[in-house]
């Protein structure tokens, strides 16, 4: 998905705070994609409060979307650099198009990776079926080793496992026995999580990874702390178990998020993600020029999307709270 911002900010990302203990709430700020008829969706990464969980340096929670009313999604070809994105939906479907030449659609409980590296276009346009529109949008910054790397897809389907009183899905990574064949550049874990009513869970996980576990529905305890639906409970580094509980009548559903802590500062702007302004500065260009870096999107009735004019000046960096 684009960050389709008409006035996007610079952001420096640093490395994550150290070790430490409790669980941080952080809460989503609302933020319209396009015009009149924006999607609205619930941005928890970046924000002041923490930049990065691992490499995940992006998250957008969106819907329930009623389409018929809202319009749905349809974002003309737009441009990446420097990250993957992952999708993944609960309701609805997303037909994807990019300049690998990928026509794919994007179904709840399947996981659509793209890897941008050096450059890559796509659009995403929800289908003439769906009728809602709910899933969760991320991206993940790649190592300054492979920034670069080639223009890739990947689609998995991950099976249910149970653990405890939830059934997970494990799209990246590994969790409760299950790991997915995807390849990261990074450590990751991204991982669906149902808990059942009045259910548990405790989860074994890799004490050299912070997490992020973000509530779509129902209210859920992450190691004791409240969250509710939109928020994300940050846990740093050092534990070796997760627990989670839901204390209600009905079924809840969260993201799992982890890894080792991401050492290196990053840029990111728009849908671009680099080491510098100057990095930034040069993917607008090559994108307004119609440079071959990003390749062409065929099969979209209608223009690419336009980069948004870049900032006066350079924002200083900010960084996780020590």
């Amino acid at each position: 998905m684009s960050n389709a911002e008409a006035a996007p900010q610079e952001t420096r990302c640093g490395a994550s705070a150290p070790a430490g203990t409790g669980i941080e709430v952080l809460e989503a700020r609302e933020v319209p994609l396009g015009g009149p008829r924006a999607l609205q969706v619930r941005r928890t990464l970046p924000q002041r409060a923490r930049s990065l969980i691992g490499a995940w340096c992006f998250a957008d929670h969106y819907g329930p979307v009623e389409v018929p009313r809202s319009g749905g999604m349809d974002v003309p070809p737009h441009p990446h650099t420097g990250l993957q994105t992952v999708s993944w939906l609960f309701a609805g479907e997303v037909e994807h198009r990019d300049s690998l030449g990928t026509h794919a659609i994007v179904r709840p409980g399947e996981m659509n990776l793209m890897t941008g590296g050096l450059g890559i276009a796509h659009s995403e346009v929800s289908t003439p079926d769906t009728t809602v529109l709910h899933g969760v949008q991320l991206w993940v910054a790649l190592p300054e080793s492979d920034r670069d790397a080639p223009r890739a897809f990947e689609h998995h389907v991950p099976a249910p496992v149970r653990a405890g009183g939830a059934e997970i899905r494990v799209f990246l990574g590994s969790l409760a026995g299950s790991t997915s064949p995807v390849r990261t550049f990074t450590p990751l874990l991204g991982a669906q999580i149902d808990l059942d009513p009045h259910a548990s869970a405790t989860l074994a996980v890799d004490p050299a990874f912070e997490h992020g576990l973000l509530v779509d529905t129902g209210d859920l305890s992450l190691d004791g702390t409240a969250l509710r639906p939109a928020e994300l409970g940050y846990a740093p580094t050092g534990s070796d178990t997760l627990t989670l509980v839901n204390d209600s009548g009905a079924a809840a559903r969260a993201i799992l998020l982890g890894g080792p802590p991401f050492e290196e500062a990053i840029v990111m702007w728009w849908n671009f993600i680099g080491r510098s302004h100057d990095d930034i500065v040069r993917a607008r260009e090559d994108w307004e020029a119609a440079a071959d870096r990003f390749g062409a999107v065929e099969g979209y009735p209608g223009r690419r999307l336009p980069a948004p004019a870049l900032p006066n000046a350079v924002i200083m960096p900010r960084r996780n709270p020590r």
